[in-house]
């Protein structure tokens, strides 16, 4: 099968597409440095024939793209993409973003979809897509599909903590699949693999949730009986025994290479390094001295407690978000080291490979990591889409 991929970003689904065996003809992408990350990849390292536009999706005619990649309607196996979320994004209050003009890219995606009449395609966006103040755009979106001769087989979120991704990871995905096209075997989706650990799967021995230890390398001993004093006694009622055995047996990774270029974190002032000492393993704002304390967290302010904090050891991480070098911007400091944690480890979190290079500012590429569709999940659900339709 071949595929497209719109709002391609730094290329996380075109990735997992191409693990899979898909040929991806087209990919268009707005951002020049996810551009450029996704050529430096997907085209010259991977060596995908990737007819790569890079601009704006409004000015790219359908039926020219259609034509210059010589498919007949109904040719293409699949489209990709996520259209950008800022204004489905759950954290705006009230009504922000009802009427952000981003919002309308979702239509945009369809009229792809409308003129290249895939087999299947698949949307990926924020779970905030799914609020009650969104509901005109993902209503038309569904009815245009709806009316042109797609099946919608999935509407809802998925978390890609279930499905192998160290990270806690909720998301929402569209499948739609064109009538006529063989579905009968079409399972989506894809059965989770991963579990919680107090789960009656876990009992019977299935894979658990992975942590965020595995993106980082071994804890030593010293760490080990540190984690224990600083967060186990005192936070949880598990025994000594029991949490040095969980952190013994915790999945991990290998230090990050020195010449990675991706080998980069936010170098902190004096006074975030000695906040970052005082802040506890395991630990958020609340455990740092009060000499610390913001302003905008004064008079008890219980709120945004995970900003500046230790990103957890022993559970799937928080969210990337594409302030994910940024300790001001959630967990995003090292689980021991005071400093934030580097790039490389945050694209480990989304599950690229260590040789997924990343290019821009390091704002840019913490967009692109924060963006990406996590590659073991993109992998999981395109290879069902695939298995079903054969």
């Amino acid at each position: 099968m071949s595929a497209i991929d719109l709002f391609a970003g730094a290329g996380g689904f075109s990735l997992a597409a191409h693990q899979v065996g898909l040929e991806v003809l087209a990919a268009i992408e707005l951002d020049t440095s996810a551009a450029q990350t996704y050529r430096m990849n997907i085209i010259d390292r991977l060596k995908q024939k990737t007819n790569l536009i890079n601009g704006d999706i409004l000015k790219v005619e359908p039926a020219e793209l259609r034509e210059e990649l010589g498919l007949k309607v109904g040719e293409l196996g699949l489209i990709l993409g996520g259209p950008p979320c800022q204004g489905f994004s759950s954290h705006r209050i009230n009504d922000a973003g009802v009427d952000d003009p981003r919002n309308k890219l979702l239509l945009r995606y369809y009229d792809f979809v409308e003129e290249f009449q895939p087999k299947a395609f698949l949307v990926e966006n924020v779970a905030g897509l799914f609020w009650k103040k969104h509901a005109s755009y993902l209503e038309k979106f569904k009815q245009l599909a709806q009316d042109n001769g797609y099946i919608i087989h999935f509407c809802d979120t998925l978390n890609a903590k279930d499905y192998g991704a160290p990270q806690n990871r909720k998301r929402a995905f569209i499948l739609g699949v064109r009538k006529g096209v063989k579905s009968d075997d079409l399972v989506f989706p894809p059965t989770p693999d991963y579990f919680a650990p107090t789960s009656k799967e876990a009992e019977q021995g299935l894979p658990i949730w992975r942590t965020g230890s595995a993106v980082f390398e071994p804890l030593s001993h010293e760490q080990i009986e540190e984690y224990i004093d600083q967060h186990f006694r005192p936070h949880t009622n598990m025994t000594d025994e029991a949490a040095r055995k969980l952190l013994q047996e915790l999945e991990s990774g290998t230090p990050v290479g020195v010449n990675d270029p991706c080998n980069i974190h936010m170098q902190p002032t004096e006074k975030m390094q000695r906040r970052f000492k005082s802040t506890r393993l395991n630990g958020s704002r609340m455990d740092a001295d009060q000499e610390f304390e913001l302003k905008c967290h004064a008079d008890g302010y219980a709120g945004h407690k995970d900003v500046y904090g230790r990103l957890f050891i022993h559970t799937p991480s928080n969210t990337m978000t594409t302030g994910c070098n940024n300790p001001s911007k959630g967990r995003f400091v090292h689980p021991w080291k005071n400093h934030g944690f580097t790039l490389r480890h945050a694209a480990r979190l989304q599950t690229f490979p260590d040789d997924y290079i990343f290019t821009g500012s390091t704002t840019d590429q913490a967009k692109q990591i924060g963006n990406a569709v996590p590659t073991i999940l993109g992998y999981k659900l395109i290879s069902a889409i695939i298995d079903g339709s054969k």
